[in-house]
């Protein structure tokens, strides 16, 4: 039932009211500090007042600029665009505090926390956008808030990351717009539906064309390899940047994207009548999610510095969704959807982590944190709960991912799957548990085990993040958690 709302338009708004105003009067640090929290704190409540109604199975629609007949700004909140809203804008509260406490003292803050406002309003719009035209436009904005934070340090590092990035995203957005166009000529709509919009009739050839190019569009910000380069060379921005990229926007928007093409423009019917023709592109899109799983884990096990290490391993869990998604059964769906959120509470924490040490201690590499966690025993504790969650054991979050995503695999026949997912467990537990073992098991260089906590800036938001991978775990089949969203989603999806 489709309830006519303002409330989606407003969640958006407050950012960009919250970005203009801190353009504008931002050199003052206490209403810029002031504007970021509050902002955030109203979205949240915004966004959280449509939950119960989209439980109920209520979709709240706000219609904006229509530019010819089919093609229109449409901002639509039905459960899955709920859901990617609900994670964006808490993640936006816990990460503004720790942007606060990190950029204290740094350059150019009213830049980066205007920025940073946007990011998030773009990041909420790309949830609640109710056609692939909307969904582009937000899409293609986030790119361009997201570069002044790829290149915050004004290095050349971070001059040459920020290049890379627009290169990547730009070139993917270059094909999202062509196969919108090209959605568009064959359907004439380019609206979200459930059983999707396309028909076989348009030719199993072009629908696979058609495909393809979605996927390689937003296959760059999902960091499907080898469209992945760009993701790695981005960590030289600061942790907050990295934090937002790899948990709350532009990673998350390009695997929602991809699960939008697949269920809500082809849907699961079609794609099983082109496999049935010979042309299955969601067999070849599980394929290339279960390589980057792996060579994402593999290129993680390489790294000393522990930003890069983190950013790897996003690369093989990005894929954990785009692997749900494609084989296109209700729990493989479940599973990879619910990792949205599990992987950025999971990452997110991790990000923190490793932005409390530097500021701590002014350490990057892993090979330089012996003894870490006699030092910040609450921080590391921290990182060894989500790094427990990353290789999905229960009680966390993570597992309850892999255990929806395993059962998906043998519905739909895939044991190939659920062998990657376990040896993905095993890579994870191999990169990560040297960081725990190096923290707690060996003392630090000096001797000094005095404990030297980062501020509570810093302290907060992974203390929070950490009890959210664990009550995600325990919790995951109450009422208004996330996991209600996704099963209210899937079975629009597959018409439970």
């Amino acid at each position: 039932m489709e309830v006519y709302s303002i409330r989606p338009l407003l969640a958006p708004m407050i950012s960009i009211v919250c970005a203009i105003l801190i353009f504008w009067r931002g050199d003052n640090t206490f209403l810029r500090r002031s504007l970021s929290i509050s902002a955030s704190i109203i979205k949240w409540i915004v966004v959280f007042s449509m939950l119960p109604g989209s439980l109920a199975g209520k979709i709240y629609v706000t219609q904006l600029v229509p530019f010819t007949p089919g093609i229109s700004i449409l901002l639509r909140v039905d459960a899955l665009g709920m859901f990617f809203g609900m994670v964006s804008s808490t993640l936006w509260v816990i990460t503004t505090i720790y942007a606060i406490g990190y950029m204290e003292g740094e350059h150019a803050r009213k830049r980066f926390f205007a920025f940073f406002a946007l990011c998030v309003s773009t990041t909420v719009g790309i949830a609640f956008a109710g056609n692939m035209f909307t969904l582009f436009v937000f899409y293609e904005m986030l790119t361009v808030c997201t570069y002044p934070l790829v290149i915050h340090e004004e290095t050349p590092e971070a001059m040459k990351a920020g290049r890379k990035y627009l290169v990547y995203t730009l070139t993917g957005g270059s094909f999202i717009l062509f196969a919108t166009a090209l959605t568009f000529s064959l359907s004439g709509t380019v609206s979200f539906s459930q059983p999707g919009i396309l028909s076989i009739n348009s030719g199993v050839g072009i629908l696979a064309v058609l495909f393809a190019m979605f996927m390689l569009g937003f296959g760059v910000k999902s960091a499907i390899m080898p469209l992945h380069g760009w993701l790695p060379s981005a960590m030289v921005a600061p942790t907050p940047v990295s934090s937002l990229l790899h948990a709350v926007a532009v990673v998350k928007a390009g695997v929602f994207g991809i699960t939008r093409v697949t269920y809500n423009i082809f849907g699961v019917s079609l794609l099983k009548e082109m496999a049935s023709k010979g042309i299955n592109v969601a067999y070849i899109l599980m394929w290339a999610a279960m390589i980057t799983i792996i060579c994402g884990s593999l290129m993680a096990l390489m790294q000393d510095n522990l930003k890069k290490r983190l950013a790897y391993s996003t690369i093989s869990q990005l894929s954990y969704i785009v692997l749900g998604v494609s084989l296109l059964t209700p729990d493989g769906a479940a599973g990879g959807i619910v990792h949205i959120v599990n992987q950025a509470f999971m990452k997110i924490t991790m990000f923190f982590v490793a932005g409390a040490i530097y500021k701590k201690t002014h350490k990057k590499n892993i090979s330089e944190m012996h003894g870490i966690g006699h030092k910040m025993p609450i921080t590391m504790a921290t990182f060894t709960v989500a790094s427990l969650g990353m290789m999905g054991l229960p009680p966390t979050a993570g597992f309850i991912s892999k255990w929806y995503l395993c059962l998906g695999a043998l519905d739909a026949g895939q044991i190939i799957a659920v062998v990657v997912l376990l040896i993905s467990s095993f890579l994870n537990a191999a990169y990560f548990l040297p960081i725990v073992y190096r923290a707690y098991f060996v003392k630090p260089p000096d001797g000094d085990v005095t404990t030297d906590e980062a501020h509570w800036t810093l302290l907060l938001p992974c203390v929070i993040c950490s009890l959210y991978v664990i009550a995600l775990g325990l919790f995951a089949d109450l009422p208004f958690v996330p996991l209600a969203l996704v099963r209210e989603a899937v079975k629009q999806f597959f018409v439970l």
